[in-house]
């Protein structure tokens, strides 16, 4: 059996963004010599590659359901807006307050 589909091995999600997290904090310290700011890039990449695709696959997973006549349907999940800055739009039938 092969390390990846073997979920005692396989690398988990948090534990490699808070790595990830930890390497870019380092970089950006810039007290690393070259050689070892390489390292960190590399593996950084690396990181980023793995928890890109673990986002990508659980994102395709996540399906609503929805009810029309009667049967359940599935429907993509949609994300909401990533932009925070914009307030949030005000609803015509939502009291006023």
């Amino acid at each position: 059996m092969s390390p990846s589909k073997n979920p005692a091995k396989a690398p988990d999600f948090e534990k490699s963004l808070e790595r990830l997290e930890k390497i870019v904090r380092e970089m950006e310290d810039g007290e690393l010599p070259l050689e070892k700011m390489m390292q960190h890039f590399e593996e950084g990449m690396r990181l980023l590659h793995f928890c890109s695709e673990k986002l990508n696959e659980v994102e395709q997973k996540i399906e609503i359901l929805l009810k029309q006549d009667g049967a359940a349907q599935l429907a993509p999940f949609q994300p909401a807006p990533e932009n925070e800055d914009e307030p949030h739009a005000k609803s015509d039938d939502a009291p006023g307050f």
